[in-house]
């Protein structure tokens, strides 16, 4: 299977995911991040379109790569992440972990690859899974600045202690 396919589908399901968070969420904040969050997987699978684009005449294919690897498969499911909110009240600690989860997921097949080809096609992948990393922070970033604020122009703290 093409390596950029595979990509491509885990971020298929993975903004699947997101969209069914903001159907369960109830929090008006919450939907907002989770529809910010599937905006962003959409994002970068067009930036994996592109790249395969760039990529179609070199062979980016791992022989025993099952679609079934392919699926994104959430550590936590939809309900469950929603009940996390009391331990993770913005669910940063879940989006950096799952963000993580698939850097780790790229640099193992690219660990498994005998092609030279295939082995960089997933090096980049993984790369390009720590920009999405960066850009999920930004986000969460954007989303908790209401909420930082400096109590004094005298101090450096960001809350009242």
């Amino acid at each position: 299977m093409n390596v950029f396919d595979c990509a491509i589908k885990r971020e298929e399901d993975t903004r699947r995911y997101f969209m069914g968070l903001v159907e369960k969420a109830t929090d008006p904040e919450l939907k907002i991040l989770f529809s910010m969050l599937a905006d962003c997987e959409d994002e970068h699978k067009k930036r994996l379109l592109n790249l395969k684009r760039r990529m179609d005449g070199k062979m980016s294919v791992l022989e025993d790569l099952d679609v079934s690897v392919c699926s994104y498969r959430p550590f936590l499911t939809q309900s469950e992440l929603l009940e996390e909110k009391g331990n993770d009240p913005d669910l940063y600690l879940f989006t950096v972990k799952k963000e993580e989860q698939d850097i780790t997921f790229y640099r193992e097949l690219a660990e498994r690859a005998a092609n030279e080809q295939t082995r960089k096609s997933l090096l980049m992948l993984a790369d390009e899974e720590r920009r999405h990393l960066e850009r999920m922070e930004e986000i969460y970033a954007f989303v908790e600045t209401p909420r930082t604020y400096l109590e004094s122009g005298e101090f450096s703290n960001l809350r009242p202690l």
